[in-house]
């Protein structure tokens, strides 16, 4: 039992310490957006342009960016969260089940929040190899992929401990479909780098956030099992 509240104590810890120290990068990502500091300006310029340039000559790779774009959407995660909660509900793990939904939520309402707060235009071209609708900063893509990933992870990974390549592609899959992601939307001209970064952090930061608040309610709750994020009943 002391094991179990240990192991509890140090998930708590790790979580929250996680969001605070993600929390302050983003923090001063987004003081820079707003602040308009040149350096950082300069940088979503160039690295936009190169990139641009690079695109447009080849029709082959933006369409491949695209369709990954589209199969990796917001709402993909969304969906399969949706279908990871049904499926935590009937094993009976509903806290869980709660958690996973309740991120999911508010991440995704933080990014459009956000969006609109800062209202942060699209990085323009007389050319452009693709379009997006609404404000910039920061990368739903991003954002939402960075979330989904972890909180799949956060799920699955306590199930694999004796299946070494399954966990081992899981955590690979979690890592290079968030970067591709978030890389492919800089590659189709309608994101910054900066939105991009901006959204890797704060989908972190909200898995990061609801993992600590979880596991105090959970103590609170249930002292005694001491159940933490990803073990399932």
């Amino acid at each position: 039992m002391r094991d179990r509240e240990h192991a509890l104590e140090f998930r708590l810890a790790g979580a929250a310490a996680g969001a605070v120290v993600l929390l302050v990068p983003f923090a001063v990502l987004t003081a820079m957006v707003v602040g308009g500091v040149d350096w950082l300006h300069r940088v979503d310029q160039d690295v936009s342009v190169a990139v641009h340039d690079f695109s447009s000559g080849r029709p082959a790779l933006v369409d491949f960016m695209w369709w990954w774009c589209l199969v990796f959407d917001p709402w993909t995660w969304r969906v399969a969260a949706l279908g990871l909660v049904i499926w935590l509900a009937r094993r009976g793990a509903r806290s869980l089940a709660w958690w996973v939904g309740i991120t999911m939520t508010a991440g995704g309402l933080l990014g459009v929040l956000l969006k609109l707060v800062f209202e942060r235009d699209r990085p323009s071209f007389l050319d452009p190899v693709a379009t997006a609708v609404g404000y910039s900063f920061p990368s739903g893509h991003a954002l939402n992929n960075a979330l989904g990933a972890a909180v799949v992870l956060a799920v699955l990974l306590p199930l694999t401990r004796r299946r070494p390549r399954l966990r081992t592609g899981l955590i690979v899959a979690g890592l290079v479909v968030p970067a591709v992601t978030g890389l492919f939307r800089i590659g189709l001209g309608v994101h910054w780098l900066s939105d991009v970064l901006a959204g890797w952090l704060l989908g972190l930061i909200v898995v990061a956030a609801t993992m600590a608040a979880f596991a105090v309610r959970r103590r609170k709750r249930d002292p005694e099992r001491g159940i933490a994020i990803g073990v399932i009943g």
